[in-house]
């Protein structure tokens, strides 16, 4: 399979050719070498005005020695051989080319040493042969088309087929929770005007709010709160716990069947019995047959400073935490001084500029975490590439999750819980107030946050991933075309290779993190978000084809990578299904009102003795759970508008009304919470684990066609040792 490497010509003509000689000769090895590694045609370099082209092409004798060490492990009295081996696929020769290119000569170099002094500008792989997934594939009419995934192993390798088959079976898991979350939220239309809750809300005109914060500075009627009740109580409903209890079931249930349809695929590649290691052993052998090999080292004293250096960046992600909660603290004051907002939408405004800035420092943290895990994998000097990645996948994973979910947690479990309560609140630095919940509670806080940051996460990111590579191509052909257009149609395709986007060893690991990134914001926090899983439905169905586009029609040719599972990230979906479950139970638990609606419906509510079917069991809830505040209490009642004729005003809490301590009802619900949220997990858990038993990992046709083989191949050694003996 030929490679092309770019030089700028800026240099004369012949000068460009002697140090491409001598860059061959480096490449090509010595006489003394076991094995060639290269033979270049002297018809494989072309040039034009602005660059020299350098076709490489691998000696055959290479393939044949890795068909020898891989292609039949069982040794030569396994099976008999062909009398025409098959060809070697396309994958992998450039595969195979590549490891000999990013390994050392024996001089020393590697061709990074190259591009880095100037003889080497890049090296790519040629798009060849791509026209039938340009048009089965990489098309977005074909939105809804089923995958060519054979096709995309034959021309990507196996690790992009197999990040494109696990995108695709979660799309298609998703419907069914999409449609879940969808019936979830549309069925608090139904109860929009019905709910009991609401109706005591828009009709409490009688009933006055404490001033919240420092910008409230007038008592506000609770009624004028009652959009914003029916609102909360489209996704903070009843239906919220048996949701979040399916989620549970549905991630265990879609990764079980996603590892029984990885069985299947990996078999059908013949990848069933493959193994990394022994490949990257012969990959090494092939390249040089005096390879050491490097056996498996560990340090207490290195893994203890990389976690020593993990935690120290994880407490870093959670003082990012802190900065946002401090900025939405002087937004508050801000937006109120200089009347940008009036006083009962300076609350909203603070939740969407505050996820706004939430979404920028993601942006930044994701620059800055790579750049740290790289490090912390080159200091843990990992064995071989596959573990470099497995552990990088780990860190950057950890400090990525760190940086999308923290601000998440303090709105769901924090945020409005540590302010004190009127008259006597805590502030920040002595001087602001610490903010508030939204008036309608902290769900609507929590809801707007997920659904401004995942909105944004999915069309701002989708339109830069698109147009970013689209419009970069788009310049660089106008530049090629208002200069020299070469007539030799080969020269012209190397060309046009050459100025497509460039592909790096992170092309593919940034498309896995994107989407365990939306996996992560799709079960963690969805008691909050229902619509999340419809949102990531319509993202991933635009995702499949823009990622098909990019690397068909945008990008140079990924160099294929041979693999039988996506890896690492399977460990990272089953760590997300763990915390989503622990999260879901405590926002249900202690951030939505479904416990303090219970335990009023059958505690002190008006249904306690039995069910009166004249009388709605939550009558009365709004007036149980507003605490009440005396204005005489007041450090300064003069600052607040109307104060003359108020005497007491409520404010959510639960505290006595003498001296605002936590009341007996608080520590019941505290107690109910707690235990709601054991009986949660271990339900939710078992349901998990029941599933993941339920469903094998490996379909029995798989089992049985590799029991088959097995059978099949000690049968043919027992009679080819049988034969030799009578021999």
């Amino acid at each position: 399979m030929p490679r092309m490497r770019a030089k700028p010509a800026s240099h004369s003509a012949s000068l460009g050719l002697s140090q491409a000689e001598e860059s061959l000769r480096i490449l090509v090895g010595t006489e003394g070498d076991s094995f060639p590694l290269m033979e270049i045609n002297a018809g494989e370099m072309m040039e034009d005005r602005e660059k020299v082209f350098f076709g490489v092409r691998a000696d055959s004798r290479i393939f044949d020695l890795y068909r020898t060490l891989l292609m039949e492990p069982e040794g030569p009295a396994a099976r008999v051989q062909p009398a025409r081996p098959a060809p070697i696929p396309a994958t992998t020769r450039i595969r195979i080319v590549n490891f000999v290119l990013n390994s050392k000569t024996a001089a020393g170099d590697t061709l990074e040493d190259l591009v880095k002094d100037g003889v080497f500008e890049t090296r790519f792989a040629l798009h060849k042969g791509e026209d039938d997934l340009k048009k089965k594939w990489a098309q977005w009419r074909n939105m809804v088309n089923k995958q060519p995934i054979d096709d995309i192993r034959d021309y990507f390798g196996e690790k992009v087929a197999l990040y494109f088959a696990w995108l695709g079976w979660y799309t298609y898991m998703l419907v069914p929770a999409a449609v879940a979350g969808l019936v979830i939220f549309l069925s608090g239309f139904s109860l929009f005007n019905a709910s009991q809750i609401s109706k005591e809300i828009c009709e409490a005109d009688d009933i006055l709010l404490c001033p919240r914060g420092d910008h409230g500075r007038k008592y506000q009627r609770l009624s004028d709160t009652c959009v914003f009740a029916k609102l909360t109580h489209l996704f903070d409903n009843e239906g919220t716990v048996l949701f979040a209890i399916f989620m549970a079931l549905w991630a265990t249930v879609f990764l079980e069947i996603w590892k029984r349809q990885r069985a299947r695929v990996v078999l059908h590649w013949d990848l069933y019995g493959w193994d990394e290691d022994q490949e990257e052993m012969a990959l090494e052998l092939i390249n040089c047959p005096d390879y050491k090999l490097r056996p498996h080292q560990h340090s207490y004293l290195r893994s203890t400073a990389i976690l020593t250096l993990c935690l120290l960046m994880i407490c870093l992600m959670i003082g990012m935490a802190h900065v946002l909660v401090v900025y939405r603290v002087l937004a508050a004051a801000l937006f109120n001084s200089a009347l940008l907002f009036q006083e009962e939408q300076v609350t909203t405004a603070v939740v969407v500029t505050g996820a706004l800035v939430h979404y920028v420092a993601i942006l930044i943290m994701t620059k800055v975490n790579k750049r740290v895990a790289l490090k912390l994998c080159d200091f843990e000097k990992p064995r071989t590439f596959s573990e470099r990645e497995s552990k990088f996948t780990v860190k950057f994973f950890t400090l990525q999750f760190f940086a999308h979910f923290s601000s998440l947690v303090y709105i769901a479990f924090i945020l409005g819980r540590i302010n004190g309560h009127p008259g006597k609140s805590v502030r920040l630095a002595g001087l602001w107030r610490l903010e508030e919940c939204h008036l309608s509670g902290c769900m609507m806080d929590l809801f707007l946050q997920m659904a401004i940051i995942m909105g944004l996460k999915q069309t701002l990111s989708n339109c830069m991933e698109y147009l970013g590579p689209w419009l970069a191509h788009k310049c660089r052909l106008i530049r090629v075309k208002l200069g020299h257009a070469s007539e030799d149609p080969e020269l012209r395709d190397w060309r046009r290779n050459y100025l497509l986007n460039p592909v790096n060893t992170f092309s593919l690991f940034d498309e896995f993190m994107e989407m365990m990134i939306q996996y992560g914001f799709t079960t963690i926090f969805v008691a909050a978000f229902p619509l999340a899983p419809l949102l990531a439905l319509f993202s991933n169905l635009v995702e499949i084809r823009l990622d098909a586009i990019k690397m068909v029609r945008l990008q140079r040719r990924l160099v294929p990578r041979k693999a039988k599972d996506i890896g690492t990230w399977l460990q990272v979906l089953e760590t997300i299904g763990v915390l989503a479950v622990i999260a879901n139970g405590m926002v249900i638990a202690f951030t939505s009102e479904f416990i303090p609606r219970m335990v009023y419906k059958y505690h002190y509510g008006p249904c306690r003795k039995g069910a009166d079917p004249a009388v709605d069991c939550l009558t009365g809830y709004i007036n149980h759970s507003l605490s009440v505040f005396h204005t005489k209490d007041f450090q300064d009642p003069i600052r607040i508008e109307g104060s003359e004729n108020v005497t007491e005003c409520r404010y959510r809490d639960y505290r006595n009304a003498q001296d605002y301590n936590l009341s007996e009802q608080f520590w019941v619900l505290l107690a109910i919470r707690l235990v709601f949220l054991i009986l949660f997990e271990h339900v939710a858990l078992c349901i998990k684990l029941i599933a993941a038993w339920f469903v094998p990992d490996v379909p029995q046709s798989v089992k049985n066609k590799v029991l088959e083989d097995k059978y099949r191949t000690l049968r043919e050694k027992i009679c080819s040792s049988r034969k030799s003996t009578d021999v």
